[in-house]
């Protein structure tokens, strides 16, 4: 199949790239790692009749870490962020949840930035800046900058915040405590596949090696993300004794899926329970080992 027909635009700079999106409205979208978008142009589910190629703005396509987050570039793409050393040290997070998504091919090509936008319910990146309580910074011609929580930028199936006219220049992945581990599993029908259902976990404990925070997120259970608070069932446990079933209770009660033709609804909500259980579990160990890394540095 073929897409309908599109005016191109490659813009050279940022500020020109804003300039055609301002003009075009909502007419046009905006081309990075195509991953997403291509597809749904080729099955006719997007006519958008501008295509704004940001590929040439060069100044969008980094992967920044300090000691308070990752920053990553709306044209970085997803193998570069996975095997960035020192964006993997900062958030784990981040490869663990990268190496899920779909095969090497889309992920040498896909965006993070991109995946975010696109704000798919069964995509692992959305359910990471939710869970890290991460930010999106957006610009627009006429409106300067501004940042979007990750709690308020997925608004619905394949829906964000981002408004007509604006470019998502880029992501930013809070760094965790140092305290913190985390860990990502999911179960789809085959490798590469979208989830039938994925959880993300972040688990900080003290120094004694006892729970003092725990939370999950879960993807292809609901319209966006859904957080699940986990401390209660877990907090002043041991990081290796806890009640990872109650854990996995709650992230079950959370949910709200649908059934559809991967997969029936209660069949979802029993995953998210399980799996919210095996990723917590995984999460504290380590959390753990990376205390014990810390105390013999």
């Amino acid at each position: 199949m073929k897409p309908p027909a599109f005016a191109y635009h490659r813009p050279a700079t940022v500020a020109e790239g804003l300039a055609v999106l301002a003009e075009v409205g909502h007419d046009g979208k905006v081309l990075a790692g195509g991953q997403s978008l291509v597809p749904l142009l080729n099955m006719r589910l997007a006519a958008p009749a501008h295509l704004v190629d940001v590929n040439w703005l060069a100044e969008l396509d980094e992967v920044a870490v300090d000691d308070r987050r990752v920053r990553v570039g709306a044209i970085a793409r997803h193998a570069r962020v996975e095997h960035d050393q020192a964006a993997a040290g900062a958030v784990p997070l981040l490869a663990q949840a990268i190496a899920d998504i779909a095969h090497d091919t889309v992920r040498n090509r896909g965006t993070v930035v991109g995946s975010l936008v696109h704000a798919d319910p069964a995509a692992e990146l959305p359910a990471v800046l939710v869970l890290l309580e991460g930010t999106m910074e957006l610009a627009s011609a006429g409106g300067g900058r501004r940042r979007a929580a990750a709690a308020d930028f997925f608004l619905g199936p394949l829906e964000s915040a981002v408004r007509p006219g604006e470019l998502a220049l880029a992501a930013e992945f809070p760094r965790p405590p140092a305290n913190s581990g985390s860990a990502w599993v999911e179960v789809a029908r085959r490798h590469g596949d979208y989830a039938v259902c994925g959880v993300g976990t972040l688990v900080t404990l003290d120094e004694g090696l006892r729970v003092v925070r725990a939370r999950a997120a879960c993807i292809s259970v609901g319209p966006v993300p859904v957080l699940v608070e986990l401390t209660d069932a877990l907090a002043g446990r041991p990081h290796d004794a806890a009640d990872w079933a109650a854990a996995g209770r709650l992230a079950a009660a959370a949910v709200d899926p649908e059934d559809d033709i991967h997969a029936s609804a209660a069949y979802r909500r029993h995953l998210a329970g399980v799996l919210t259980a095996r990723a917590a579990r995984a999460a504290a160990a380590h959390a753990a080992s990376r205390l014990d890394r810390g105390r013999h540095a």
